[in-house]
C-alpha cells in the first residue's frame, strides 16, 4: 500500500468528508432504497435500481477514503528542506516561454486545488519541479507541449 502524505489541514478535511459520507449520505441512500422497495415490484423499479447503484458508488468512495486514511502520514512542515523543491514547498517560478511568474504550493494529489495555488506532486508540473533547486530550470512536457520554468524561490 502506497503511503499518502498529507498536511494536517488535508487530513482533517478528508476525515470530515468521510464522516459526512457515513453519517449523512449513507442513511439518506438507505432511506431511498427502503422507499423504493415499498413501492412494490423490484424487477421494474427504476428508483430502486438507481438507489442501489448510488449505494454501491458511495460504499466504493467510503472504502477508498478509508484506505487512503489508513496509509496517510502527516508531513511535518517544520522539517521541510527549502534547498530543493519537495512536497509542501511554496515555490515561485517563472515560465521562460512567456516570462509569467507563478506561485504554487506542492501538495498531495487529493489536496490539489489550482484556484488556491496548490498543485499535486503527481501532476506533470509537480513531478518536473520536484528535487530542483533555486535558480535551476525544469523543462516539463504538458499536454499543450513543452514548458520551461525557472525556480525563483523555495519557501516553507
Amino acid at each position: 500500500m502506497a503511503i499518502t502524505y498529507l498536511t494536517e489541514e488535508g487530513l482533517k478535511k478528508l476525515q470530515e468528508e468521510l464522516n459526512y459520507l457515513k453519517t449523512v449520505q449513507r442513511p439518506l441512500i438507505s432511506k431511498q432504497i427502503a422507499e423504493a422497495r415499498d413501492k412494490g415490484d423490484l424487477s421494474e423499479n427504476a428508483e430502486y435500481d438507481a438507489a442501489k447503484d448510488a449505494q454501491g458508488m458511495l460504499e466504493l468512495k467510503i472504502s477508498k477514503m478509508e484506505e487512503l486514511l489508513s496509509s496517510a502520514r502527516i508531513v511535518d512542515e517544520s522539517k521541510i528542506d527549502t534547498s530543493k523543491v519537495s512536497i509542501l514547498s511554496k515555490i515561485r517560478i517563472r515560465n521562460l516561454n512567456n516570462k509569467q511568474e507563478l506561485t504554487y504550493t506542492l501538495v498531495a494529489e487529493n489536496e490539489a486545488d489550482l484556484k488556491a495555488g496548490k498543485i499535486s506532486v503527481t501532476s506533470p508540473i509537480g513531478k518536473g519541479l520536484l528535487g530542483k533547486k533555486k535558480g535551476e530550470t525544469a523543462e516539463i512536457t504538458v499536454p499543450s507541449g513543452k514548458l520551461t520554468f525557472e525556480i525563483i524561490s523555495i519557501e516553507r
